[in-house]
């Protein structure tokens, strides 16, 4: 299947901001899965991922790769062409900790997206790094080589409704 999302950078950061400002201990892996699986609710319940982004496996589970470019641009070993913006937006210490500069602008979010944000900032936001790992290390994880793309196809097959939401995907304007 052809990826049908396009990643919205500008949104990316608001998401980043949302997470950091509502978990404690925002660092690049709890971001990273908070997003995982806020990502994951979005799309079994509403046909989508939040910022269209796309996971890669890599060693402490799926990661949302244009999310971690802007993480790692204002770090300083990244590339992305929102950096200013980004850098604006908020900072990171020590490596890996984030901090925000400003508020999150919730007018990049649809109702969705919030709701699905803060389910999994409630259910994951305060997980530790081994939890958060394994929690993340699910089917769709294990399907791809280490920093391969996982693919949205063995994401949507860890959902009950996956053999629905794969044709609605194919086909999102049937005749």
């Amino acid at each position: 299947m052809k990826y049908p999302f396009i990643f919205d950078e500008e949104q990316a950061i608001e998401a980043i901001l949302y997470i950091v400002q509502n978990v404690n201990e925002p660092t690049f892996h709890r971001i990273s899965k908070v997003m995982y699986f806020a990502d994951k609710a979005h799309l079994e319940q509403y046909g989508r991922f939040i910022c269209g982004d796309s996971y890669v496996a890599m060693k402490h589970g799926p990661v949302p790769i244009g999310t971690y470019e802007i993480l790692k641009s204002v770090r300083g070993d990244g590339k992305t062409s929102c950096l200013e913006r980004a850098k604006s937006a908020f900072c990171v210490q020590n490596k890996y900790i984030v901090k925000s500069l400003r508020k999150a602008d919730c007018d990049y979010f649809s109702d969705s997206d919030l709701e699905c944000l803060d389910k999994a900032i409630k259910e994951y936001g305060a997980l530790s790094f081994p939890d958060l790992t394994e929690l993340s290390h699910d089917t769709a994880w294990h399907s791809a080589d280490e920093n391969d793309c996982v693919e949205l196809e063995q994401i949507i097959l860890t959902f009950a409704n996956s053999k629905q939401l794969l044709e609605h995907l194919k086909n999102p304007f049937p005749d």
